[in-house]
């Protein structure tokens, strides 16, 4: 194959196998990376750790590389240069990590219902595999590199734990081998390969060790077991050991006094070593019949109650035996369990990760170092339970603190308005002024007398920072030294401050809601108007809209994918549109200030979904093309903010403990926008079968026939050529094209269109044309239809159902009855001719088409009555088949995604 008959991707994947070969260790904090101007919101930094997986050094010599995890990326920092690579490519959190011995490849994995694994090359940071759908039960909690990385083992979450072995240096997507886990040997959470031996395995949980070989050419596993004693030997060796053990622990628990830590290898000889949360250590004697090792006598095992505090990691490395346990202590042993060092002076909390560098500090002569004597020449990297990440010098017994970041939920964040700087606050009540810029924390505190830090907010002038709290109470800091006054404190209990902003002369700050400020005496605010928005949608957010027109707006974005033009004075819906859907729909936006890179009299929206960021060019029209996400906090965005400059985005992650820092690209997502097409184009795409399918030419078909009927049905005159139809047509066209609107809905979109151009030309529009109707309809149209689920909620509001009494039932009086009453109630007219026309009630005469029929309502037939058509008590499946005539299978639940309203 030439190269110019090369596709894309293919070029892609050889430019990238290229520069994995081609890679040193050097090669990721020294290459020109790919611009960030290629997409419209590009990572640029991860402030937070996953204090739960462990954190691996990768070099540590002329410079100090490390790995760890933040939300749903990996994340190589190098210390040295005060830099990040980020690792991309999940849509879920990092449920675990591995890296191959030499420190070459990394391996990450998520869990959920479609679990991925991607494998990395650590030089280049570049991704060279990715497993798909590898245990899509649960995803991946553990996995390991086989010594020669030629493998890669993962122990899945299903309620059924599975262990594959993937040869993941082939281009294959099925596993190599696989077991499944009995139940009984409890919930395996940690597994790894025998450093010198390939075909050998274990995996641990709290109560049982599995031991695994692939010798036969399979995974077959066995658990660790002793040989029991008799009930009073057992009974007197655990009275003996462990005094405080109770009958409920499962017997290799009772061995080790209570719940197992995560077992090793040993580094020489063919054994296991496991570790306990009571301090003790097992040391498993191994034969190679793997049977045996399911009944090993008494005198293979060593029991050693080593220290009085729980172990919480062990490490096997040049024949010493490390553990850190839950006093953030480390100490090294040698094979005999004889105490050879200690790092005790850390101030660290429980012990998560211990990784050893793959460098010595200094040379080692072979010849002058015994094979058995331990050697403590290799510096490690130690994080604990609370985000902190200490870098150890065992030579000169020194340390330092890399990494201290945030490691509880995270739900405030509020940028500076004339600085590169941002606040940041947990539930902690810790506080952390971030310098984005130069990447590095300018100042923090903590709160004492508060926790739970809800949100924060600047003043625009740059000098006070207020911190709203769940407790109901309001602190006034200096934003400069983050020191309160505490006479600037304000408490509104018990409610929780979850909203916040600054007037813009920075006088005033609100908490919530619409306030008259000046007729309000001291102590209290009045409300100075209250405006319902929505009839059925629950509006999320808003702000105020730029000025684009003649008009002041507020935009409101609402939880049915749709944003709504208010005027700001009449609080009058003045246009809707349809919004973002990426999933989940906008909770949270705001206008970004211009930029060097915006031009003139252009803007943009910045946003966030549930677990998305993305960005809008302005104005709202409806075109999909015109918006970008990404996924930012898979578990939940909780917080964002945008730069003084408009040229970052920040989003806090609640649950995650991060904070991810998002530059803007404007020309990326302009030359998006650009790409999906000028004019209608972008639109079409939203329509089902695009510009050329039966649903285009059925619009086109009732579009002409609207002028008709406006020009009369029965007319003989010579018919008069236009290009748009009378507004007095649309609701009916709606209708046709299987849009429901309701009256609130109609009047909307009829002043959308006749006020379109009232500010600018003082003159009411009468018509629209075939473009027009095809944008409004797209943007006033449910975003996906009518759900069989939601059909079956409203049903069940109308009975005022109890799930627990069993299949709501409606009377028919009383369905009769709402109608006529609530909501927009239709008269006894309106609801006679909707039913003659759901019912089919219509004598269609020969003389007559039937348009002209359906819109007469005295051709219903005697011989039918409303009692014999629709019974006493009405059943969802009733309502869905006989009144609507929708198919009858939609009425279960089974259908819950279907679309009622397509068209």
């Amino acid at each position: 194959m030439s190269k110019r008959h090369l596709s894309d991707t293919e070029k892609l994947r050889r430019s990238r196998e290229s520069q994995v070969y081609s890679a040193t260790r050097e090669t990721l904090f020294t290459q020109e990376l790919p611009s960030s101007t290629m997409h419209a919101l590009s990572l640029d930094w991860v402030s937070g750790v996953n204090s739960s997986l462990p954190v691996y050094v990768l070099q540590d010599h002329s410079q100090l590389v490390f790995l760890y995890a933040g939300a749903n990326v990996g994340v190589l920092y190098n210390h040295t240069t005060n830099s990040q690579h980020i690792l991309q490519g999940h849509i879920c959190p990092i449920s675990c990590m591995c890296v191959s011995e030499d420190r070459r490849w990394i391996a990450t994995a998520d869990q959920n219902e479609k679990s991925t694994v991607i494998l990395w090359d650590s030089y280049s940071g570049i991704p060279v595999h990715t497993l798909f759908d590898c245990h899509s039960e649960g995803g991946v909690i553990a996995m390991g590199f086989s010594p020669d990385a030629k493998q890669l083992v993962t122990l899945g979450r299903e309620s059924q734990q599975c262990v594959c072995v993937w040869d993941w240096t082939n281009e294959t997507g099925e596993a190599l081998w696989l077991a499944e886990l009995s139940p009984e040997y409890g919930y395996q959470n940690h597994i790894i390969y025998n450093p010198n031996n390939s075909t050998q395995l274990l995996s641990s949980s709290d109560m049982q060790v599995l031991f695994y070989s692939t010798a036969e050419r399979s995974l077959q596993y066995v658990p660790l077991k002793v040989i029991k004693l008799g009930d009073a030997a057992t009974l007197e060796l655990n009275a003996s050991l462990f005094p405080h053990s109770t009958p409920e622990f499962c017997e290799m628990q009772k061995m080790a006094g209570g719940p197992l830590s995560p077992s090793v290898f040993h580094w020489r000889e063919f054994r296991i070593i496991t570790p306990s949360r009571a301090g003790v250590v097992m040391i498993w004697e191994l034969s190679q019949d793997l049977d045996s090792n399911q009944r090993l006598s008494r005198d293979r095992v060593k029991i050693i109650s080593l220290q009085e505090h729980p172990i919480t990691v062990l490490a096997a490395i040049d024949n010493c035996i490390v553990t850190g346990d839950t006093r953030g202590h480390i100490n090294f042993y040698d094979e005999n369990m004889l105490l050879l060092t200690w790092f005790t002076q850390m101030n660290l909390d429980p012990i998560v990760s211990i990784s050893f560098s793959k460098e010595f500090e200094r040379e080692y002569l072979e010849d002058g170092t015994p094979d058995d004597k331990p050697v403590l020449g290799r510096n490690f990297v130690v994080s604990s339970s609370t985000s902190t990440v200490v870098h150890v010098n065992v030579e000169r017994g020194t340390w330092r603190v890399l990494l201290q970041e945030n490691c509880h939920p995270l739900h405030a964040v509020a940028c500076h308005p004339k600085q590169p700087a941002f606040v940041m606050g947990n539930h902690r009540g810790a506080l952390k002024v971030w310098d984005y810029q130069q990447k590095r924390t300018v100042r923090k505190t903590v709160v004492e007398k508060e926790k739970e830090i809800q949100c924060v907010a600047i003043d625009p002038q740059g000098r006070y920072l207020a911190v709203g709290f769940a407790s109901g109470a309001v602190h006034f800091l200096d934003v400069n030294t983050l020191q309160s006054d505490p006479k600037e404190r304000f408490d509104y209990p018990p409610d929780s401050i979850s909203h916040m902003s600054f007037s813009h002369d920075s006088n005033y700050l609100a908490t919530a809601v619409e306030y008259d400020v000046e007729a309000s005496d001291t102590g209290e605010l009045v409300i100075l108007r209250s405006v319902r928005l929505e009839q059925s949608a629950v509006p999320k957010c808003m702000t105020w809209y730029p000025p684009l027109g003649a008009e002041e707006f507020l935009v409101v974005a609402s939880d049915q994918y749709k944003m709504k033009l208010f005027n700001s004075t009449a609080k009058t819906c003045r246009k809707t549109l349809l919004g973002p859907t990426y999933g989940s729909p906008v909770k949270k936006m705001g206008i970004l200030p211009s930029s060097q890179y915006t031009e003139n009299g252009s803007y943009y929206m910045a946003y966030v979904t549930e677990d998305k960021v993305g960005l809008q060019i302005l104005p709202l029209d409806g075109n999909p093309y015109k918006s970008q996400a990404v996924v930012c906090h898979p578990t939940g965005v909780s917080a964002f903010a945008y730069s003084h400059d408009g040229l970052f985005v920040f989003t806090a992650g609640g649950s995650d403990c991060t904070v991810l820092s998002w530059k803007i690209s404007y020309g990326a997502l302009e030359g998006a926008a650009a790409l999906g097409g000028k004019e209608l184009t972008p639109y079409y795409t939203l329509l089902e079968g695009g510009r050329n399918g039966k649903f285009y030419r059925e619009i086109e078909d009732f579009f002409y026939y609207c002028q008709i009927h406006d020009q009369g049905l029965d007319s003989m005159e010579t018919r008069q050529l236009s290009t748009k139809i009378p507004l007095t047509e649309l609701p009916s066209l709606m209708r046709a094209l299987a849009y429901f609107p309701t009256e609130q809905e109609v009047e909307d979109m009829l002043n959308e269109v006749k006020l379109g151009q009232y500010a600018e030309t003082g003159e009411y529009v009468t018509d629209i044309n075939l473009e027009e109707l095809i944008k409004l309809y797209i943007n006033h149209r449910p975003a996906f239809g009518i759900s069989a689920d939601e059909l079956a909620a409203a049903f069940e509001v109308l009975c005022r159902a109890d799930a627990s009494k069993g299949e709501p039932r409606l009377r028919r009086d009383q369905m009769l009855e709402l109608l006529q009453v609530q909501g927009e109630a239709m008269t006894e007219d309106e609801l006679a001719e909707c039913l003659t026309a759901l019912l089919g009630l219509f004598e269609v005469k020969e003389e007559e088409s039937p348009e002209v029929d359906f819109i007469k309502s005295d051709n219903v037939s005697q011989e039918y009555s409303l009692e014999s058509l629709i019974p006493e008590e009405i059943s969802m499946e009733i309502f869905t088949s006989q009144i609507l005539g929708l198919p009858p299978s939609l009425s279960s639940s089974s259908s819950s995604s279907t679309t009622l309203s397509s068209p």
